[in-house]
């Protein structure tokens, strides 16, 4: 089953410039999806109000442990 998933640039000064939304089956597939646009900046990927990781600019996609 397929979740709902935003992938937000965010521009230099941290605030959200855009924002993707797409469907994954899971958190590794949100961001091998959301991979992508890390060409154009830094990329938070969330699912619901549940934040999955930040990717750099041209970094491998990692999942964020939680502390």
């Amino acid at each position: 089953m397929t979740q709902q998933y935003r992938a937000y640039l965010v521009g230099d000064n941290g605030v959200f410039r855009s924002a993707e939304a797409f469907e994954a089956l899971s958190d590794a597939s949100a961001l091998t999806f959301a991979q992508q646009f890390t060409r154009h900046g830094k990329v938070e990927v969330w699912q619901l109000g549940r934040k999955i990781a930040v990717l750099e600019p041209e970094q491998p996609a990692t999942l964020l442990t939680r502390q």
